[in-house]
C-alpha cells in the first residue's frame, strides 16, 4: 500500500482572511499608483500608441523617403542635362538671373506653373 499525503484542508475563514490580505494588498498597490506625490517609482516601457499615430508615422516615413529619392533623380538627371548641353553651374545660374532681369520669370515662381 503506497503512503499518501494528506494534504491540509484550509477551511473557510482562512481563505476567506488570505483573500482579504490579498484585497488590501492590491487595493494599497492601487492608491500608491494613483497618488501623484507618490515616490513609487515603476517602469512602465514606452508610452503606448494608437494604431492611426503608428500609420501617420509610417505614412511620413515613407513620404520622406520618397521625397529623398525624388531629390537624387532630380539631381541626376539635371546634371546629366548640365553635361548634355555642356552647362556649367555658374552658367545656368546667369541664365536664370538674366530670365529674372528681363521679367520673364518671376523669382519663387517655377517657370510653366502659372495657368
Amino acid at each position: 500500500m503506497k503512503y499518501q499525503k494528506v494534504q491540509k484542508q484550509l477551511d473557510e475563514r482562512e481563505k476567506l482572511r488570505k483573500f482579504r490580505e490579498l484585497d488590501d494588498a492590491f487595493a494599497q498597490a492601487l492608491r500608491q499608483l494613483d497618488d501623484p506625490d507618490s515616490d513609487f517609482d515603476i517602469p512602465t516601457g514606452p508610452p503606448v500608441r494608437s494604431l492611426a499615430a503608428l500609420e501617420k508615422d509610417d505614412a511620413d516615413a515613407k513620404q520622406e523617403e520618397q521625397q529623398h529619392v525624388q531629390d537624387h533623380v532630380f539631381k541626376q538627371r539635371f546634371d546629366a542635362l548640365l553635361s548634355e548641353y555642356d552647362l556649367e553651374h555658374v552658367d545656368l545660374a546667369e541664365l536664370i538671373e538674366t530670365f529674372i532681369a528681363c521679367g520673364l520669370w518671376q523669382m519663387d515662381v517655377v517657370p510653366g506653373s502659372e495657368p
